[in-house]
């Protein structure tokens, strides 16, 4: 009979712990977002366009290779 007391006691436990560990969790999650460091405007704005600009050359390298791709085929299967 007292195995059965135990195991409910460790299950109330265990829930208990679960929750305390979620409630850890997002406070650690909380501290660790106040310590990152946001952009200025100017960086921000630099950032933004260096992606933008390499999205665009990619894009443009992708396209020229399939319109290759595209000639490629069309000669060689007679299209």
């Amino acid at each position: 009979m007292s195995d059965t007391s135990e195991g409910s006691t460790a299950a109330a436990s265990s829930s208990t712990s679960s929750r305390g560990g979620f409630v850890l969790f997002l406070r650690q999650v909380l501290a660790e977002l106040r310590k990152v460091v946001r952009p200025t405007r100017d960086e921000l704005v630099a950032y933004t366009s260096v992606v933008l600009v390499f999205v665009v050359a990619v894009m443009l390298y992708v396209s020229v290779l399939d319109l290759g791709f595209g000639r490629l085929v069309l000669w060689a299967f007679g299209g």
